[in-house]
């Protein structure tokens, strides 16, 4: 036998895992004994002008090479960085990179306008123009015309409608709070009414 402590840690939400049926319900009983949320960096913009300073830092001790923004290009990034538009969807290790590219471009040790709006620019690109989208494919669906929170909402009753065998087990789960307060419950034909709002059958979502 072994003696050691298990820390597990993940940007899933697991508990939506078991409920689909993706994440074994036991080994999620195992490892459920205390759960910490860390909150991810776009939520956590005092810690982002601190880890600039030290990713540059970093950069020096590795390289040999200090390098420095200029005050205006300083300025602009931060700006961008904390900014709503900014998802960091990789937390620490997308900013690390994004320090790391622009260090390595930067002539002289300076960082420059030009070469944060070309850093921005890319982050914008890799974030919003190419992020895999369970809408992506559905007839008649334009995600950029969504408001966020209908895409958002939209996007999650999709990808579990897909998991799901049946309309009818799709909205027991979407539903599983509500439903306990009524008398008679549809979950179906409250499922069907929701995505007939987007034009969508269950039919299309199981093709």
């Amino acid at each position: 036998s072994s003696d050691f402590q298990l820390i597990a840690g993940t940007v899933r939400d697991l508990r939506q895992r078991v409920a689909e049926g993706t994440f074994r319900e036991d080994l999620y009983a195992r490892i459920n004994l205390w759960t910490f949320e860390l909150p991810g960096l776009r939520q956590r913009q005092e810690d982002i002008e601190p880890n600039l300073d030290y990713e540059l830092e970093r950069h020096a001790a590795l390289t040999g090479d200090s390098v420095r923004f200029n005050t205006e290009a300083r300025r602009a990034w931060l700006s961008f960085a904390t900014s709503p538009q900014a998802a960091w969807r990789g937390n620490f290790r997308e900013l690390s990179a994004s320090v790391t590219r622009m260090a390595t471009l930067a002539d002289n040790g300076r960082i420059t306008v030009e070469t944060v709006d070309d850093e921005i620019a890319r982050l914008r690109y890799s974030w919003n123009d190419h992020r895999p989208s369970a809408l992506d494919g559905l007839p008649g669906i334009d995600a950029t015309a969504l408001d966020l929170f209908d895409r958002m909402q939209l996007e999650n009753v999709v990808a579990v409608c897909r998991q799901a065998k049946t309309l009818s087990d799709a909205g027991r789960q979407l539903f599983n709070v509500s439903r306990q307060g009524k008398a008679t419950v549809n979950d179906a034909d409250r499922l069907r009414k929701y995505l007939a709002r987007f034009g969508l059958t269950w039919d299309v979502l199981q093709n």
